[in-house]
């Protein structure tokens, strides 16, 4: 992984087009981006292959897909009103803003140096790491603002109500209050109509927990799986997708009985592993990382983390750990908060043993984005080859698993004549019937349309040549050994399908 940084990854993405900034043109938003024609089907396969896996493959969970926007007191229950913040802190030097959890540590006490203004060659400082025991993560500066909750939630309002015009009708009023009065008018005023824009797709399947457990007539232990976005008005945003204010979520609640959740817990923890693991993420770049007692949240009775070493630059060099998917067990927390605050009951009845319980939740909640990010720089390879030409050349190549490569197959006609392209749009019209995505290109030498299809992290390579219009046959050249076989035309639907799928 030495040779892969953060500048290539990100330029791969804009030249092939999988990740854009979004409102380019414009100058774009902060932590807001577009997934450009190949990065939505790498984004799309992910969440496919998800889904396949963890409802389509089992017995034991369906799935919902839940409204963005909830009612405003289903935030009130799970506490994302009063206690969904970040401990935010400004850089007095480089102003810089930042959540100081995810701060690098310094020891306290500890004399550390930083360029004025956090500009590269500005004038050297040197201050003291306070006894909170970080820096800023961007200039390495201990000069920093004093810590300051911030909640993450967008807000938003819902009917023909403007809160703006409410407050301006209501200036004669506030004038007249004292400060803290005033405040709770404001806030009274904004209430009346505010919802929000939901920060996890998790609180849409715990409401829904009867409705499923009445239609679906499944029993625990049993799942409820969604693939959604959610937003969160988050503080630090960096590293490409990894942390924006919009991302969607691949979201699965398992209602198990109390005392079969530590059994369970240990089954998701292992199985989310190594699904990342089956589609191709080397083993040695990923780990469980267990939360110590003082990271949980206060509904976990335990949680593990799927994390990924990611190429991120920071003030210690090139490398982070990062999160890609949680696991918690949320114990009974989130039924027993709703049943309180709607008064309806979210207990289970077993039939065999006549016995009312609230179930255990365990919850594997993975990032689509980040998910896709992960996959991106996992598959970011370089390599020296030599040309026909004999001369030394870098192949960046993307070596996805073909599962979820963005374009399966690339069909060449070898030149653009003597009816190799008319055979080559023949082959893709077929393949394309039988669901396998293809590309055609015949602009430029073969050589190079190989090499363009590598960065696309293109499997599969066909070409159509003389022979092949003789004898009906063609060649399929594999992406990350570079060898060549001759096979059938007529096969190719069943060699591709079984190469990429495993079917037969």
């Amino acid at each position: 992984m030495s040779n892969i940084t953060m500048e290539k990854i990100v330029s791969l993405c804009k030249r092939r087009g999988f990740i854009f900034q979004s409102s380019e043109i414009y100058g774009g938003l902060k932590a807001s981006y577009d997934y450009g024609p190949l990065g939505v089907e790498l984004k799309r396969n992910i969440k496919d292959a998800w889904w396949r896996d963890m409802v389509h493959g089992r017995e034991d969970i369906v799935g919902l897909d839940c409204s963005i926007i909830m009612h405003p007191d289903v935030w009130k229950a799970s506490g994302h009103l009063a206690g969904f913040s970040d401990p935010l802190v400004d850089c007095r030097n480089c102003k810089e803003r930042f959540r100081a959890d995810k701060a690098p540590g310094a020891e306290p006490g500890a004399t550390v140096t930083y360029a004025e203004g956090g500009k590269s060659g500005g004038k050297k400082l040197s201050g003291t790491v306070d006894p909170r025991g970080y820096v800023c993560p961007v200039c390495g500066s201990p000069d920093l603002s004093p810590e300051r909750q911030f909640n993450l939630m967008f807000r938003t309002s819902l009917g023909p109500v403007d809160p703006l015009q409410q407050i301006a009708d209501a200036a004669g009023e506030l004038a007249a209050l004292d400060s803290k009065s005033r405040m709770a008018r404001l806030a009274e005023i904004v209430g009346q109509s505010a919802v929000y824009l939901r920060p996890e797709t998790a609180q849409g399947m715990f409401v829904n927990f009867r409705n499923v457990l009445d239609s679906s007539r499944l029993k625990p232990p049993f799942g409820i799986a969604q693939v959604g976005k959610s937003y969160r008005n988050e503080i630090t945003t960096s590293n490409l997708t990894f942390r924006t204010c919009e991302f969607e979520q691949m979201e699965m609640e398992f209602f198990c009985k109390p005392g079969t959740d530590e059994e369970w817990f240990a089954y998701w923890r292992d199985t989310r592993l190594e699904w990342y693991i089956r589609l191709g993420i080397h083993r040695d770049r990923l780990r469980l990382r267990d939360h110590e007692p003082s990271e949980l949240a206060h509904y976990a009775k335990a949680c593990s983390d799927v994390e990924y070493f990611f190429p991120f630059e920071n003030v210690v060099g090139t490398g982070e750990w990062g999160e890609l998917e949680g696991i918690a067990n949320r114990t009974d927390y989130d039924l027993k908060k709703h049943s309180e605050y709607s008064g309806k009951e979210l207990e289970y009845f077993d039939p065999d043993t006549q016995e009312h319980y609230t179930p255990y939740v365990i919850e594997p909640a993975a990032g689509a984005d980040r998910a896709a990010l992960a996959f991106l720089c996992d598959a970011y390879d370089e390599e020296t080859v030599i040309t026909p030409k004999g001369q030394e050349e870098t192949r960046t190549v993307l070596r996805f698993h073909p599962r979820i490569a963005p374009i399966k197959a690339a069909v060449f006609p070898l030149v653009k004549r003597d009816g190799m392209p008319e055979k080559a749009r023949a082959i893709i019209g077929t393949l394309l019937k039988e669901g396998i995505n293809c590309f055609y290109d015949q602009s430029g030498a073969v050589g190079r349309r190989y090499r363009r299809m590598d960065e696309a992290g293109t499997p599969f390579c066909i070409t159509v040549d003389s022979q092949t219009l003789t004898d009906d046959t063609v060649t399929i050249r594999d992406r990350d050994t570079m060898a060549q076989e001759r096979v059938p035309a007529g096969g190719l639907g069943e060699i591709l399908k079984q190469r990429i799928w495993g079917e037969k």
